[in-house]
């Protein structure tokens, strides 16, 4: 069960990846993407990280609800 949650897990956060359009704006290039995401890892494990994850996740609700009300209309 455990492997099934951790897959289950990697594929939602990969839908992320592609919702918030990384995808396209780096062309596919994992390389960039891993900076992207290493660069994130050491903002949050900086002395400011409290403050910065508050600001993410402001921005990701707002994404969410923003991307929920496109959806409802289609």
């Amino acid at each position: 069960m455990k492997r099934r949650e951790r897959t289950r897990q990697l594929i939602e956060l990969g839908g992320l990846v592609a919702k918030a359009g990384l995808i396209e704006l780096i062309d596919d290039d994992r390389a960039v993407l891993f900076g992207i995401l290493s660069e994130a890892a050491a903002k949050i494990r900086s002395e400011d990280s409290e403050r910065l994850t508050a600001i993410w996740r402001r921005r990701g609700i707002r994404a969410f609800a923003k991307a929920k009300v496109g959806s409802e209309d289609l």
